[in-house]
């Protein structure tokens, strides 16, 4: 049997400076690591550099060991950066409310291991996915939102969040406007997903809107969740073609379609490491090979 191979991946963003790219990868190279996958980008409108790196340590270098000799360069570029083990599992909330179909996607990548979560509970303000959810073995957590128990029903959310350890939360079409402390509270680890017609076509039935113009793309955006709704940093898009033929029911049987893909390609970004945060926009890197293979092949 072919022994696993430890690989770790290193994140870095910092000012954009000449000579960061040389050193991070000479420290590598000094301490027996050998990289397998490299993307960085300088912006130079934010005068900004962003870096990823995967590699494996040929000569039992530790992470611990490697982020307290990585100091040096913390220090020398003012860097932001993180060390982990790609195989690592992020704990994730999934929070829902009546269309499950993202919610039903994601339960099934994430049983054949395509996507690297832990799922450690499904928060909703309604009872229809109970069964599905407890049929995984995940706990399932019914928090009913009103305008009056809003703020108590989001602590009660939070407390499960804190309880549980979750890196992430991810609105699997969750239909309740978050409060800008709860956006604040987890900025940059709240992912949401949405139809891309906005801002054409805001408010209720927004496929049938989107009918009556005739409209030849449906799209769906994944981004992070901030104060502002629905304007957060976008992650991923995606858009599927569609004729005058198509009825209102195929727009939207098309459209959870394309949101279910659009989803769990933005949460596979997220916990590999391939997301930055760069201002009002993303960074997004290309994937590290075999991060698509699931633990389950067939």
């Amino acid at each position: 049997m072919t022994k696993t191979r430890k690989n770790y991946v290193l994140r870095v963003s910092c000012p954009s400076i000449r000579g960061v790219t040389a050193d991070i990868t000479s420290f590598l190279s000094s301490r027996g690591c050998n990289i397998r996958d490299s993307a960085q980008f300088d912006d130079e409108s934010t005068n900004h550099y962003f870096m990823r790196i995967t590699f494996r340590p040929e000569e039992g270098q530790s992470l611990e060991d490697l982020k307290k000799e990585f100091q040096h360069l913390v220090e020398k570029y003012k860097m932001e950066y993180e060390f982990f083990d790609e195989r690592a599992k992020r704990k994730v909330i999934l929070m829902v409310s009546r269309f499950g179909h993202c919610l039903n996607d994601l339960l099934y990548r994430w049983s054949i291991g395509a996507l690297p979560i832990d799922i450690v509970g499904v928060i909703s303000n309604h009872l229809d996915f109970q069964k599905v959810v407890e049929g995984h073995c995940i706990p399932y957590h019914h928090i009913k939102v009103t305008k009056e128990n809003k703020a108590e029903a989001e602590a009660a959310q939070m407390r499960i969040v804190r309880e549980t350890g979750a890196e992430l939360i991810v609105l699997a079409r969750y239909m309740q406007i978050l409060s800008d402390e709860m956006c604040q509270q987890m900025s940059g680890r709240i992912i949401n997903i949405h139809h891309s017609f906005l801002p054409s076509f805001k408010g209720g039935s927004p496929y049938k809107q989107a009918f009556d113009r005739g409209v030849k793309l449906i799209g769906a955006t994944s981004h992070f969740v901030t104060a502002d709704l629905d304007e957060g940093p976008i992650i991923e898009q995606d858009i599927v073609r569609i004729t005058h033929a198509q009825s209102p029911n195929d727009y939207v049987s098309l459209g959870r379609d394309v949101e279910s893909q659009v989803l769990a390609r933005a949460i596979h970004a997220y916990v590999h490491g391939r997301v930055f945060m760069n201002e009002k926009k993303t960074i997004v890197f290309p994937a590290s090979p075999d991060s698509y293979a699931s633990e389950s092949i067939g």
